[in-house]
């Protein structure tokens, strides 16, 4: 049996997908996995055998953007047969888990991770993770008893992420908590790297207007395509895609409208109208591979605030090689068309036109 294999070669056959070693190991790792749940015994005989050797229960793909990790991972949703199953945005999947936890809480229950962990256990025995980064310490501080409770009932865990196991969480805050989860990662699933010559991603930005002028409802409208062709998330789901709260130091967070697959959706007023600094700049450009910024304004004296920190977030996305999609008032070059610090705006002008180009485009998050 090898369903999650047999849709791949599918994929290829029909010309949608070019030949790649990594992406044909991971659908092989997927399809053990398969073959794990279907030969698995499930109740009384899982609990009486739980003292055994654990078995693999579990995938993690990781690797560069566009790589193909989401669509495998698709596959092997759509062609597993096991139920019940669920597929979730890890960062979703997070806040359920802590509403559950609060409810336990509120039940006085005790320890409340062993119910939580029984009742999506009840619910799911394959579940799907899209996009695992953990940014926050109330996320890192209780995954490692939640996963090995999880697989220790029996689910079966297949996730995705842009980072190999151990830079999980890198450089978070008590970071040594969270170490026991990498070990658990590393001894029960199955770690697949996938870095494949064609970037999917980059692809689907063939063609796409990276800059719209005017602001109005017809770039908006652009920029909404282009979000749901980065993320292949179905446009009928518009109102379910995920937000996120990003971690930016000091125990403060930004309020992310739209985060999903490292593509991110900001307002200008967001961003740049509300009192930032580098570190709110920085978080995102480490954060996500692509931002889309909607209602820039035409700059000048008069809104010199925005106009600065409208520089530094530049200054950061360019760092880190981040995509950046956005509408705008005006083209770059006329942005900031006079008036006292349009001459020091020329290198953001110019920042911004090398960042529509192709070989921009082409570098990876974080290159450079």
């Amino acid at each position: 049996m090898s369903p999650v294999l047999d849709a791949y070669q599918q994929l290829l056959s029909a010309g949608e997908l070019r030949p790649d070693p990594d992406q044909r190991r991971a659908a092989a790792a997927l399809d053990r996995l398969s073959l794990d749940l279907a030969s698995s015994g499930g109740g009384v005989l899982r609990k009486l055998f739980r003292k055994g050797p654990k078995r693999v229960r579990g995938v993690y793909l990781w690797g560069g953007v566009g790589r193909g990790k989401s669509m495998l991972m698709d596959l092997a949703f759509d062609h597993i047969p096991t139920e019940p199953k669920r597929r979730v945005h890890f960062h979703a999947f997070m806040l359920d888990v802590h509403q559950r936890i609060r409810r336990a809480r509120e039940e006085g229950r005790g320890d409340p991770i062993p119910p939580v962990a029984e009742s999506i256990a009840a619910e799911a025995k394959l579940l799907c993770f899209d996009e695992m980064v953990i940014n926050n310490t109330a996320d890192a501080m209780i995954l490692s008893r939640l996963f090995t409770a999880l697989l220790d009932e029996g689910v079966a865990v297949v996730t995705t992420s842009n980072r190999p196991p151990c830079d999980l969480y890198k450089d978070g805050l008590n970071r040594e908590l969270f170490l026991p989860f990498i070990d658990l990662i590393e001894q029960r699933l199955q770690v697949v790297e996938l870095n494949g010559p064609t970037d999917y991603r980059l692809d689907r930005l063939e063609g796409v207007t990276t800059w719209h002028v005017p602001n109005g409802p017809q770039a908006t409208a652009a920029l909404s395509r282009a979000f749901f062709q980065l993320t292949d998330y179905p446009v009928e789901d518009r109102a379910k895609v995920p937000s996120e709260e990003l971690e930016v130091g000091g125990g403060r967070t930004l309020h992310v409208p739209k985060s999903l697959k490292g593509v991110a959706v900001f307002s200008f007023k967001r961003l740049c109208g509300e009192a930032r600094g580098a570190a709110d700049y920085l978080a995102i450009a480490q954060r996500f591979h692509t931002v889309i910024i909607v209602g820039i304004p035409v700059l000048g004296p008069e809104n010199r605030n925005e106009a600065a920190r409208f520089v530094t977030l530049i200054d950061a996305l360019y760092e880190h090689k981040v995509k950046l999609l956005a509408a705008a008032d005006a083209e770059p070059a006329l942005l900031y068309p006079a008036g006292h610090g349009a001459f020091e705006f020329q290198r953001t002008v110019s920042r911004l036109e090398e960042m529509r180009s192709a070989d921009y485009l082409a570098e990876g998050h974080g290159a450079g």
